[in-house]
């Protein structure tokens, strides 16, 4: 599968478990805690990427690959929650290219 596909594709098989839910499925079990759950989760896979980035070497850098992985998935799943995915925050990210992220976040009052 193309890395670029990856994102776009997930978020498809996720809003599929969303419609069709099984007994049987991580993701549904997710979703049906609702956004108090899966924040539980991506609470926990943020704080283990953050210990994986300290770790030396290439079996970090792996560690850490390994543990983005998981929090992305997660975030999908909070996305998709909320009747959002990745194309929705393409979107955002797009609408902030050329403009400074100092200035981007002034602009939002932090």
């Amino acid at each position: 599968m193309p890395a670029d596909a990856v994102f776009a594709d997930l978020s498809k098989i996720i809003a599929d478990r969303k419609a069709t839910p099984s007994d049987d499925s991580y993701t549904c079990k997710l979703l049906s805690g609702g956004v108090a759950k899966i924040a539980g989760k991506i609470t926990e896979e943020a704080a283990e990427v953050i210990e994986a980035a300290a770790e030396p070497g290439e079996e970090g850098r792996q560690h850490l690959i390994r543990e983005a992985a998981d929090l992305v998935y997660h975030l999908l799943v909070m996305l998709a929650a909320r009747d959002a995915d990745a194309s929705d925050v393409a979107v955002e990210l797009a609408r902030r290219f050329g403009v400074s992220g100092l200035e981007e976040k002034r602009s939002r009052g932090e």
